[in-house]
Order: C-alpha cells, then structure tokens, then sequence
C-alpha cells in the first residue's frame, strides 16, 4: 500500500494507555486516541488479539527497580527509583500503550516495505533490535515498552518484527498466547542447552512460560517435571509431563524419588529457591527468566561451586528463536494454553485475574 493510501486508515482509536508507574488505575481507556501511521521499514497491524505477560505488569509497577525486593504483586510499590524501573534498567516514557503479545493482520505499510505484505496475519517478535547490530543486547528494546504495543485497535512495528504465520487451525486469541511466553521458554532451553540426554524441572509449570516450558522441553525429547499447585494438576497433565509435583514439597528430593535433574528452567525464585539448587545433578545447569516469587534469594556457594553447576539468565533471544516457534506453531507441534479471554476495555480486570494466578496458561484481551 503506497504512503499516500494512509489517508483512508482512521485517525483515531481504542487504546488503553498506561500513563505511569504505579497501581492498576494507571491502566486509562481511551476511545479516541490517535491512531498510528507506519514509518519507513514499518508495518501498520489491525490487532486482533493482545495477550499479557508478566513483563507488562512489572514495568507499570515499576517491579524491576533495584528499590524492589519484595514479590510480583501487580500493585504500587511505596519506593521506585526513578532511573532503573523497568526490564533494561532505564527510565521509558508516559503515556505508553503496553501489550507485546499481538495477533493480527497487516493493513497498511511504510515506505521501503513490500506492499504484498498487506493481509498478512501475523504474531510479533517482542524485541526491537537495532538493524545494523542485531546482536548487540544493549541495543535492543522491547515492544510495548520503548515503544507502544498492542493494547489498541491498531499497531506499529518494524516490518521485521511482524511474523507472517500459517496457522489456520488456531484462533486469534490462541495465537496472541505465544510471542512473549513461549519465545522466553525457548530461550531459556537454548541458553541452557537442553537435549533429550537432560531432566527438566519446572518450577511453576501452570503459567504462561511455565506450560510452553514443558511442551518446549518435551519437544527437545527431554524428561519433565513440572511444578504446580494441586488444584492445576489436571490442566498441567494436558501438556504430558512425565511427572507432577506439588509446587513446594516439604522435600523435593523426597518427592522426585529416583529422578536425577539435570536442568532446572525457573522463573520463580522466592524463598523455595534453595531447594532448587540444591537437587542439581553435578554439571547441572540452572536457567532463570523471572522472579515471580521475590528476586532475593540465598545461595551457599559451596553448592554452586563444588557441583560444577551453570547459571544461565534469559531475557533478550536470538532472533531464530522466535522464527523456530513459527515453525513449531505451523507445524502443529506446540499448543495454545488460553485461559481466558476479556475485551480490551476490561484489561485491568484481566490484569488482576493474570495477577492472581489462578488460571492455567495465558490470558488475551481482545480490542
């Protein structure tokens, strides 16, 4: 579509804006807010679904300051720096439209990029790295944080970030759960290596990464473990671990029995942490992409050390990563785990509900 055939796109639209750090009231409607135009290399998409994640709430409550050391909590924190409250540890600028989890389709392009693109239905890859440094982390942004994502009717992204997928036997809301949770899983496996040779636990294996955790380590021919409250048990059994354990047993050697781990892929944290540590096989590795239970934690060092063990953080992936889960969706050999869906004027109410943690896998607004 030529520049000059944005004219006929609307000039506003629904939007929910976050208009700071803070509580859930910083979460405003808007029924007429300024509809985007695709800047060169950009694409314009008409989002049809936006799923949340954990990276969104923790930057609206400023979470990642340093200033923090308690629990997710999805609220106001009495104390957050001003320099460092969100993922890359730098201020980002109000008001921002959140949501890096979008399904939708292509409905107008910038200059420079291939007009054949328009109706493309595509997912996002969240990160936003610079063209001519695609490796440099310290580059690299995130959508819906350095620049506004997809909690609106419509949405702006570098062309490369829009993902054209061929998924007809998923749902727009199915296919808004995989970009940001099942992209930090994959991550986390690569980072840590994870073959068919390793066992696999999964501290909180009814979340959002937590369920593309197990079907990506299944994937890779691992054994799997996973975590979870009793009351999930069921619903973590659709994605065929091969063993579940409650999320916190009194004592989790006692209740892995005859299992050697070899990986843990956590993000969790909080005070159960030790225990996680401490049941890794020498030569094991540990993967971390969260702290949903408290980012401070005890290590005895001597188990570090002395057991040859491997720390691995994973925020910021290659871009094959994401690329591989295109295939994998297409190919049918991952799921959708959709929780629940709300419309997009209910996102703090589906905030609270994601926030709870009462559901099983992921939760979508839909514009």
């Amino acid at each position: 579509m030529p520049d000059h055939t944005q004219d006929s796109l609307p000039k506003t639209m629904n939007a929910m804006v976050t208009m700071g750090h803070g509580d859930l009231d910083q979460l405003v409607f808007h029924k007429a807010w300024p509809c985007p135009r695709p800047s060169a290399g950009e694409v314009l998409i008409k989002v049809a679904a936006c799923g949340l994640n954990n990276t969104d709430v923790n930057t609206r409550s400023g979470w990642y300051s340093k200033a923090v050391s308690e629990a997710t909590t999805g609220g106001a924190f009495d104390k957050v720096n001003d320099d460092d409250p969100t993922w890359g540890g730098a201020p980002i600028t109000f008001p921002r439209i959140q949501g890096a989890d979008v399904c939708g389709v292509i409905v107008a392009v910038g200059k420079d990029v291939d007009p054949a693109r328009i109706g493309e239905r595509v997912i996002t890859d969240n990160w936003l790295r610079d063209p001519s440094d695609l490796t440099n982390k310290d580059k690299t942004g995130y959508y819906g944080s350095e620049r506004d994502g997809g909690f609106a009717q419509y949405t702006t992204l570098p062309a490369t970030n829009a993902l054209a997928i061929n998924a007809p036997h998923f749902s727009d809301a199915e296919l808004a759960t995989f970009s940001c949770s099942y992209s930090t899983a994959e991550g986390m496996l690569t980072r840590a290596q994870v073959t068919a040779s390793d066992t696999v636990l999964i501290p909180g294996a009814s979340g959002g990464v937590g369920s593309a955790l197990v079907q990506l380590a299944k994937l890779r021919g691992a054994t799997v473990i996973a975590m979870a409250s009793p009351t999930k048990h069921a619903d973590v059994a659709k994605l065929n671990p091969d063993m579940i354990l409650d999320r916190a047993p009194a004592s989790l050697r006692a209740a892995l029995g005859e299992h050697k781990i070899t990986v843990v892929a956590d993000v969790v944290g909080g005070p159960y942490w030790p225990q996680l540590i401490d049941i890794l096989e020498r030569g094991g590795r540990y993967t971390c992409s969260g702290a949903i239970a408290g980012p401070m934690v005890e290590l005895d060092l001597r188990t570090f050390y002395l057991r040859d063990l491997t720390f691995t953080g994973s925020t910021v992936i290659a871009p094959q990563v994401t690329q591989n889960l295109i295939r994998y969706i297409e190919a049918g050999q991952i799921k959708p785990v959709l929780a629940a869906t709300y419309p997009l004027n209910e996102l703090r109410t589906a905030q609270a509900a994601f926030i709870a943690k009462a559901h099983t896998g992921n939760i979508v607004v839909i514009p």
